[in-house]
């Protein structure tokens, strides 16, 4: 049984949330107890007239789907800054994890869109979707390693769910620049948990070398057809300071399958 029970979809009718919304209800399926809620942030404050049609609309999409979903989904406004109210929404609706569309940008290294800030900035799993990502189930995924040991394997939970859900094989990845880190003893401490969490959904662990760690990621994708990426965030890790979230911005940013952010 899925210990997901409730997705959080911030949703503004652009056709990057359109395109994200179809994703999680696919995710979510017929038979599945998921509820989803969207949610629409304004900047300025809605009457109630104006949230009433957008719930309207925000149906109207649902049902454009043709997919009839054991939890009735809801839909809810709010106004404030996006990224702060979509937090605050999360935390007040214990919503388990969060799931959003974006644009990215392919072109720039410097953008930073809603998506990027959010998955940076949230204290839960969040999963940034692509516009034009495919409407699938995720059948391989990819979790992105470096040399740190992990010590919080609770973190893995959400991907070991999503494993289960859709029978899925996770394939661990280590992108190193100059030479594979040494310590034995991690490697092995890492494999050991990963066998033992993830059960028999983890498959193996690749290694490549590539000065350009992003792109040896956006190679292994396309390589292995992976479905859907997965980021162990460094603040889970052991002696490692916290990640300044420059990999995590430009994987969301130039990315074209979604990508689980885990924390």
């Amino acid at each position: 049984m899925s210990s997901l029970k409730k997705i959080l979809v911030p949703f503004d009718f652009s056709e990057a949330s359109i395109n994200a919304l179809e994703y999680v209800v696919n995710f979510v399926g017929t038979e599945r107890s998921i509820g989803i809620l969207g949610l629409y942030v304004g900047n300025m404050a809605i009457s109630d007239a104006d949230s009433k049609k957008l719930e309207n609309d925000f149906s109207k999409v649902m049902q454009s789907f043709g997919v009839r979903l054991k939890v009735a989904p809801k839909f809810m406004t709010d106004t404030g800054e996006v990224i702060g109210t979509i937090l605050s929404a999360q935390e007040k609706s214990n919503a388990d994890i969060i799931m959003m569309g974006t644009m990215g940008d392919k072109i720039t290294d410097e953008a930073i869109t809603n998506t990027s800030q959010l998955v940076l900035k949230a204290n839960c799993p969040v999963i940034s979707i692509p516009y034009g990502t495919s409407i699938k189930d995720p059948k391989n995924i990819a979790l992105v390693m470096g040399g740190e040991k992990i010590d919080d394997k609770e973190v893995l939970e959400t991907l070991l769910d999503i494993a289960r859900t859709f029978d899925a094989r996770v394939h661990a990845l280590t992108i190193y620049k100059d030479s594979i880190y040494d310590e034995k003893a991690i490697k092995e401490s890492n494999e050991n948990l990963l066998e033992y969490y993830l059960e028999h959904f983890y498959e193996d662990h690749s290694f490549s070398k590539n000065d350009d760690v992003e792109q040896g990621i956006l190679d292994y994708i396309a390589e292995k057809n992976i479905d859907m990426l997965t980021i162990l965030p460094r603040n889970h890790t052991e002696r490692s300071e916290p990640s300044e979230g420059r990999l995590t911005k430009l994987l969301t940013l130039h990315s074209e399958i979604p990508v689980l952010a885990l924390d």
